[in-house]
């Protein structure tokens, strides 16, 4: 990849024995969403810590923005925004006040700060909420306050550490559709780290798998569906108006079709795994046999079945 905004290189931090992030390399570029996934205790965090230069590698480095993070930590915390997994404010000041407070301390002069508050308010959809005490605000109004409040000193990268934690389903909705819009809108790129893999399917353009301080996968879905489910890379479902007959004579028959590698049946649907995209022929298969199909679905792997088949190969 061509410059890219945040490249990590052989990142490795050692707490004593324990190698808690072990030679990561990983790059990411300009306006990608990327999905950091793992199990608690993987080392995400740790990760990002070292790119926020906020504890020094052990050894490798971590370039952000074309800075080094650990050496010039100051100039790398003026490009990138992070918000943590708990967002604290102040209570007894309002919303748009905590923003305005934030704007200052990063150096924007107040009349400014006002001005940028008052438009992330609107953007993150609390324009109505602006003045309201942050200590009556859920946790997913709060959310949305942390973004405004990395956003309001208009980073180019932002780091999300599990940011939909505690959220209801339809705030987590409104909440990743909003960080989209917003680096489609503005370019921004954005690591979210998460365990959370259907919301993460939802906006990122990459995934890594990082588990026991290593990056065991990293690529778009089509590249980790391959890697994962080289021999199947296909799963054909064939629905029937009727039963299947016990024991299905045409079994053997259509697993004879090239590609075809395996075969399971469920009343009246069929699943058939495959080497290669064969489902117009399954489909004429059936219909040859005079049976009533009603429904052909072609699975897709998501993120919830290859993150689960690398933890069952491992």
């Amino acid at each position: 990849m061509e410059n890219p905004v945040i490249d990590l290189q052989g990142l490795t931090k050692c707490y004593g024995p324990l190698r808690a992030v072990d030679n990561l390399n990983l790059a990411i570029g300009k306006g990608e969403i990327f999905g950091l996934l793992g199990p608690n205790g993987a080392g995400k965090t740790t990760a990002i810590l070292m790119m926020l230069g906020l504890t020094e590698p052990t050894s490798g480095k971590a370039m952000v923005c074309g800075m080094n993070a650990t050496t010039n930590p100051i100039p790398v915390k003026r490009k990138v925004g992070y918000m943590p997994d708990s967002v604290g404010f102040y209570d007894n000041m309002s919303a748009i006040e905590n923003l305005v407070y934030t704007g200052k301390l990063n150096g924007i002069q107040a009349t400014e700060a006002n001005k940028r508050a008052t438009e992330l308010m609107n953007a993150i959809g609390l324009g109505d909420a602006m003045h309201k005490k942050t200590s009556v605000f859920s946790r997913g109004m709060k959310q949305r306050l942390g973004l405004a409040e990395v956003l309001i000193k208009r980073p180019e990268v932002i780091i999300l550490d599990e940011p939909t934690l505690g959220i209801d389903p339809a705030g987590v909705r409104e909440f990743l559709a909003l960080i989209r819009q917003l680096s489609c809108e503005q370019g921004l790129t954005v690591l979210l780290s998460s365990h959370h893999l259907h919301q993460v399917q939802q906006v990122c353009d990459r995934f890594g798998i990082f588990a026991a301080g290593k990056m065991q996968l990293e690529g778009n879905l089509e590249t980790l569906s391959k890697n994962l489910f080289a021999e199947d890379p296909y799963s054909v479902n064939i629905i029937l108006r009727n039963q299947f007959p016990e024991p299905w004579e045409h079994a053997a028959e259509l697993l004879s079709i090239h590609g075809a590698r395996k075969l399971d049946i469920h009343e009246n649907v069929a699943t058939i795994a495959c080497s290669s995209d064969i489902t117009p022929d399954i489909v004429r298969f059936f219909v040859t046999k005079g049976l009533d199909v009603t429904g052909v679905h072609q699975k897709e792997f998501g993120l919830d079945e290859i993150y689960q088949k690398y933890f069952d190969n491992n």
